[in-house]
């Protein structure tokens, strides 16, 4: 069996990573990187240049960034049954990067204190973050899941952030956000992640 590896910090995005690899139910091994030289390593930024987390190795292939990683865990281990059917992804593939575009951004934006001029908002790809919010309502409001009637590795990434912009007060609290994370986040594989990075995230502040 190919060893697939992923290398993560607790109090970072590597915690959607390591959601994203309990529900494929495959073996791994987990790497801790602290923030600072050891995420800067030379040896390190050999898996990722740009010496961030969460990065996956699998055999000889390596994944970067969130998305990316939730949608070749998904490919890679169909019996995990984490993608829709080839003719059925359309949704799936809309709101997986909807979310690692225009909704990170207006997020992270909103959370530093940026805000786009109305006459610019054509300039920018998210356009408002109001509008954002709007149609991420949209997408977890319309069907059970983002993609449909079934989760998939879509939910695992709008999901977390979700999760985190609740949290954290950079999204809105709408009915329709915290009834969708009620639904993805119950889930023995979430609930596994957690314990798993919660215990490293410990270890870490000991």
């Amino acid at each position: 069996m190919t060893q697939l590896t992923l290398y993560t910090n607790p109090m970072s995005r590597g915690r959607i990573a390591r959601w994203m690899v309990e529900e494929t139910a495959q073996p791994y091994e987990t790497v801790i990187l602290p923030f600072g030289p050891p995420m800067k390593s030379p040896d390190y930024r050999a898996v990722n240049p740009m010496g961030k987390v969460p990065a996956i190795r699998h055999g000889d292939v390596v994944v970067t960034e969130c998305a990316a990683i939730c949608a070749y865990l998904a490919d890679t281990f169909p019996e995990a049954r984490l993608a829709p059917s080839q003719q059925a992804r359309g949704s799936y593939y809309r709101w997986l990067f909807f979310a690692a575009g225009p909704l990170e951004a207006a997020v992270s934006n909103r959370s530093l204190g940026f805000e786009v001029p109305p006459e610019r908002h054509r300039m920018i790809g998210y356009g408002s973050y109001e509008d954002v919010m709007d149609t991420l309502e949209i997408a977890v409001s319309t069907n059970p899941f983002v993609a449909g009637s079934t989760f998939t590795a879509a939910d695992v990434y709008v999901g977390s952030h979700i999760g985190w912009g609740l949290q954290f007060g950079s999204i809105e609290k709408r009915p329709a956000f915290e009834s969708y994370l009620a639904r993805v986040t119950d889930r023995p594989a979430y609930r596994r992640a957690r314990e798993k990075d919660d215990a490293a995230m410990q270890a870490l502040q000991a």
